[in-house]
């Protein structure tokens, strides 16, 4: 597997190649990436959870604990489940955000397809996402992932990241650039 210089650079990209490797050796690499997303959907939804991993003070005993529990909980695979204890034991679970996007890109490549970024004001249904995949695909020539977000900062509109291009049509860019162009 041929994987990214610049994923492999990062801390959590060698974390992300060597969790995705293990999981494709073992044929796992869907199980590991839903595994994942509800890790990810659990770091959203709980402040306690989110807490957890990014505190600096909680020792690695008690960390693993947690984090076993957690795993238990939010009905993740075993390699899943062995990986976060790795973390926890290695006091890199402040890292798991950018592991579990790292693993998605990862992913997203073996099935030949792109990972955009999309933070959107508000949750995109279903149907939106179909169409956002759609115009992707039209634009880009290549099947797309989608990795969501939600900022209620950005008012309405979406912001797309693929690898270094950014499509910026939130509402809150387009009311900073008429603020801008009316002191000029």
């Amino acid at each position: 597997m041929e994987t990214s210089g610049g994923i492999q650079a990062s801390l959590s990209g060698r974390y992300a190649t060597a969790l995705f490797e293990l999981a494709r050796d073992s044929k796992a690499i869907d199980a590991v990436e839903a595994s994942l997303g509800r890790v990810r959907e659990t770091i959203a939804q709980s402040a306690e959870f989110a807490a957890l991993i990014a505190s600096p003070i909680v020792s690695r005993g008690a960390a693993a604990k947690a984090i076993a529990a957690a795993a238990e909980l939010i009905d993740v695979d075993d390699t899943t489940a062995k990986f976060l204890g790795v973390l926890a034991e290695n006091r890199r679970l402040a890292k798991l955000p950018a592991i579990i996007r790292d693993f998605r890109n990862l992913a997203a490549r073996h099935r030949g397809e792109t990972t955009a970024e999309v933070t959107s004001a508000h949750p995109l249904s279903d149907d939106q996402v179909d169409a956002l995949k759609a115009q992707l695909r039209t634009r880009i020539g290549t099947d797309v992932s989608v990795d969501l977000a939600v900022d209620p900062a950005l008012l309405g509109g979406l912001v797309v990241q693929i690898g270094s291009q950014r499509i910026d049509s939130s509402i809150r860019t387009r009311l900073n650039s008429l603020a801008l162009a009316m002191k000029g």
